[in-house]
């Protein structure tokens, strides 16, 4: 499913793709260069590029880099932009969707290490547990394919769904459920929308970003999902440039003890979960 979202979303950033690519002939050249000082970061909404300028940023810029944001209206386009070389790197993906892109774009990059993610959970505004649920309750879940398939995989968590042995739960959707014992009406809609409709359904499944984004309290998630390992969000650069020392400066920032203080700091409300790397 993540497949097939990034094959109708890429169709439609061809003319992106186009302009991005003359405008990154200068910067593929200077993307090469292992030594180099300025640095350029694909920006798209939500909580990782907040996270990354007010906690890596200013380890970076002490070490004497320079780090340009390029801002973009969602994460694919960053994605693009990556691939083309006219940015360097960006902070918004799991590694999933990376090898999802790659295998779709026949692209090349790398996710160089996990960072702090904020994790989808279950809330209600009119329910304080999930033993409270009860026969044709409404469930409001993201429709996009990704996080569709991580909220019925947290739906299986809570013991309200089964799904279909031998599906991937990062592929799983609504078809594959195959026991839904308290007939639970599970609504998809727009990831933006659920927060300011919740007041319209017994519960829903917020991803990380919306939830942190819509200032919901973490720590009211009646339950969490759990992160594998390819759904932490992710620095991601091309693969040509992993070992380049821009690249490896910024592994190292994250792993500084100036970020864990900064994290330790920030993080009353515990929206962020540690990659074991990092704790």
């Amino acid at each position: 499913m993540i497949r097939k979202f990034l094959k109708t979303t890429i169709a439609s950033l061809l003319i992106i793709t186009s302009a991005i690519g003359l405008s990154a002939c200068g910067s593929k050249n200077s993307s090469n260069s292992s030594e180099k000082k300025e640095i350029k970061l694909g920006v798209s909404p939500g909580p990782y590029n907040d996270l990354f300028n007010a906690g890596v940023k200013p380890i970076l810029e002490k070490e004497g880099y320079k780090v340009t944001l390029v801002n973009f209206s969602e994460l694919l386009p960053s994605e693009v932009a990556l691939t083309e070389g006219s940015v360097d790197f960006n902070v918004a993906q799991h590694n999933a969707y990376v090898k999802a892109y790659n295998k779709e774009k026949k692209a090349n990059l790398v996710s160089i290490i996990k960072i702090p993610t904020v994790r989808a959970g279950i809330f209600s505004n009119k329910h304080k547990s999930l033993n409270e649920v009860k026969q044709g309750d409404k469930v409001f879940i993201p429709k996009d394919p990704s996080n569709a398939a991580r909220a019925y995989a947290l739906l299986e968590k809570s013991g309200w769904i089964k799904i279909k042995p031998g599906v991937v739960k990062t592929l799983a959707t609504q078809k594959d459920i195959i026991e839904n014992k308290n007939n639970i009406k599970i609504i998809e809609m727009d990831s933006s929308q659920i927060p300011r409709s919740m007041n319209e359904a017994d519960y829903a499944v917020l991803p990380g970003a919306i939830e942190y984004m819509a200032k919901i309290d973490a720590s009211k998630s009646l339950l969490s999902e759990t992160l594998s390992d390819d759904l932490y969000i992710t620095v991601a650069v091309d693969g040509k440039n992993k070992n380049a020392k821009w690249a490896q400066d910024i592994v190292k920032a994250y792993k500084s003890q100036d970020f864990k203080n900064y994290i330790k700091t920030h993080n009353s409300k515990g929206y962020w979960v540690l990659p074991d790397d990092l704790k």
